[in-house]
């Protein structure tokens, strides 16, 4: 088992296998070239599976596939099938834009996946055009219902975002309402590669949003998740991720792994140590030490909160958001 210093059990992966992403979302990385870090410095897959050996081994039982848009890395399901394989128990999960879903999700659900979280910030062609910088939207809901039907879960995000999409909100909760799929409204975290002209909305202003419709009662926080969940008087559940607030961080369990080998402690802080070199050199002895001793600094919270808030200079591209 992976305890920290704040005795929180770490039990969750979120593995990034690329930094790469057919979309270019204002909140995220409008202005990124498509130049890209070299295919030979990222860890193999069978490079990737052996760090993931090592975590399950210690205790992690979660894992998430990201990107960028993972989709892009060929072969993608054969390294899922491998995760699978070795561990069939495991919560194994994928973060995509479902860009490429329609085509895959399949091949993917056979392979072992059982959930995927897709962002859907808009129903409308025009605002998901101006959002991913592309036009989408029609690829994104084919996929969203190709994997509905194939019998994978389906959670969505939402970023809210002033004069963008905040009049969307309570279409979009519908339409996820209708199939049976929960949501998840994500306040906008601020960072260095997104839009400066963009400004998201806060919880309160959102609640405000969707009272207007609805009555629904606080949940609070449920386990290690980092949403605060609320349920309407139908039994519907949707969630809230406020990045700015204590609670956010308090039940944190998780830790991320870059495509090039690069162990993070958590989203927001730019210190990482590199398992690259002892997994390419086959020794898991440090690997291992690597990984407890990202257990050991992981911080208490992230540096969003209070006076001396700081906007994060890390890409969310690379680690997955």
């Amino acid at each position: 088992m992976l305890i920290d210093s704040y005795d929180r059990v770490v039990d969750y992966l979120r593995v990034s296998v690329t930094e790469r992403c057919n979309f270019r979302c204002q909140y995220c990385m409008p202005e990124k070239p498509f130049s890209w870090v070299p295919k030979e410095n990222l860890l193999s897959f069978e490079e990737l599976f052996e760090f993931m050996k090592i975590a399950i081994d210690e205790g992690v039982n979660k894992i998430r596939i990201t990107g960028g848009e993972p989709l892009l890395r060929e072969d993608l399901d054969k390294f899922i099938n491998m995760i699978y394989t070795y561990k069939p128990s495991i919560d194994l999960a994928m973060t995509t834009n479902a860009y490429l879903l329609k085509g895959t999700a399949q091949k993917l659900k056979d392979a072992g996946l059982k959930r995927i979280n897709v962002s859907i910030d808009t129903l409308k062609p025009e605002v998901a055009k101006d959002i991913a910088q592309k036009d989408v939207l029609k690829n994104v809901l084919a996929g969203v219902e190709e994997a509905l039907k194939v019998g994978l879960k389906v959670k969505v995000n939402m970023v809210p975002m002033k004069n963008v999409n905040a009049d969307e909100i309570i279409d979009v909760l519908e339409y996820c309402k209708k199939r049976s799929m929960s949501i998840r409204f994500i306040e906008y975290m601020e960072n260095s590669f997104a839009s400066k002209e963009i400004t998201g909305l806060k919880s309160d202003e959102l609640l405000n949003i969707l009272r207007t419709k609805y009555e629904f009662s606080d949940d609070g926080f449920d386990g290690s998740s980092p949403s605060h969940y609320f349920t309407m008087k139908d039994g519907y559940r949707f969630g809230l991720i406020e990045p700015y607030e204590d609670d956010f961080c308090k039940q944190c369990n998780r830790i991320r792994l870059t495509a090039e080998g690069n162990l993070i402690p958590c989203l927001y802080f730019d210190e990482a140590i590199s398992i690259s070199k002892a997994i390419k050199s086959g020794d898991i002895k440090a690997a291992t030490q690597v990984l407890k001793e990202v257990i050991r600094t992981k911080p208490e919270k992230n540096r969003w909160g209070g006076d001396d808030a700081e906007v994060s200079s890390r890409a969310f591209y690379e680690t997955g958001g």
